[in-house]
């Protein structure tokens, strides 16, 4: 039984053509779409690569410009099959290798729908990612003299201050680490001896987070060191003040603003999908309603169009069958080829 049969006239079928070229066209943008949106978050999570935990992060990306790229070769050949369905002449040279390429667009449009939904779930190893890395880059803030870790110190202080945020988890993630530079310490003056032979770790730590964790907006001078010393400061108290530094941790801000920009080309790609989804049935009905035509030496005769030419149901059967049949005859050439090493 036909599944979802439609008639067509020749006025119908050149207007089914010539819509679904136009959602060719359409869709050939949308992976152009796909490919810069993938290009586009690839050189983000590039520009702080440093204080990622690994180049797992880049799987999505680089999947996503992939995809971009074969959503553009497909759409332009399914386009190019439907501007020559116009023709008989030039339409006949494709229908041999439509029914192929028509399975390879439904399983294409599965592996798209992955894509989405891995752009939604990617967000969790994503925050694994950043929180390590960024613990890491941390310990590395004053190896401004070091090769490979000289960038370290600016490339953090650049996005406190870009995405207003502060330590790691939160700015007391700074007191537990050595950040300033041996270089401008001073070990003859008895509070650095003090401070280093203090700690087990031989490190010079203290309740205070670089400059660039202060907030501009604060009304009152930026309070950056002895941060929980009340009488160190003015008519200050550390735990009922509000702090004049930012109160979001870096890797909380991070995972914000990346886990936004998934979630956007997530929806992105579902809706490219549904299109793709469309496109593929437009080109089915295409190809079905050329093939049934009453009088194929007329082309004004009227034929029919179907989605399936059997039911879901059936249709499955016969893809099970036509798999079995092939895993048989590959096994029975395994078998032929042991028999004739055998003798």
């Amino acid at each position: 039984m036909v599944l979802m049969k439609v008639k067509f006239d020749l006025k119908k079928r050149v207007k089914l053509a010539q819509t679904v070229w136009f959602m060719y066209w359409f869709a050939v943008m949308a992976g152009v779409l796909v490919f810069s949106m993938g290009l586009f978050f690839k050189i983000e999570l590039r520009k702080r690569s440093e204080l990622m935990d690994n180049n797992e992060s880049h799987f999505l990306p680089n999947l996503l410009i992939c995809m971009g790229l074969v959503i553009c070769g497909i759409n332009a050949f399914g386009g190019k099959v439907c501007y020559d369905s116009l023709d008989p002449s030039k339409f006949s040279k494709w229908k041999p290798m439509l029914q192929p390429f028509l399975m390879g667009c439904m399983v294409f449009n599965a592996l798209l729908l992955v894509t989405a939904l891995l752009c939604f779930l990617m967000r969790i190893p994503l925050q694994f990612t950043l929180a390590e890395g960024l613990k890491n880059g941390m310990k590395f803030y004053k190896d401004t003299d070091t090769p490979g870790r000289c960038y370290m110190k600016r490339t953090l202080d650049l996005m406190q201050m870009e995405f207003r945020c502060c330590g790691n988890e939160n700015f007391r993630d700074w007191f537990e680490i050595q950040w300033v530079s041996n270089r401008y310490l001073d070990f003859s003056a008895k509070e650095v001896r003090d401070r280093i032979g203090s700690n087990v770790d031989g490190q010079y730590l203290m309740d205070g987070v670089p400059f660039s964790c202060c907030n501009p907006s604060s009304p009152r001078p930026c309070i950056q060191f002895q941060m929980t010393n009340n009488s160190a400061h003015y008519s200050y108290d550390h735990y009922t003040e509000e702090l004049n530094v930012w109160k979001r941790g870096c890797s909380e801000a991070l995972l914000s603003y990346y886990g936004g920009m998934m979630n956007t080309i997530g929806a992105m790609v579902v809706l490219v999908t549904m299109l793709e989804v469309a496109v593929t049935v437009g080109l089915q009905y295409v190809n079905s309603s050329l093939s049934s035509l009453a009088n194929p030496d007329d082309p004004e005769s009227e034929s029919e169009g179907w989605l399936l030419e059997k039911t879901v149901k059936e249709t499955f059967t016969d893809i099970m069958a036509k798999m079995k049949t092939m895993g048989k005859g590959t096994k029975v050439e395994e078998g032929g080829e042991a028999a004739a090493t055998a003798s």
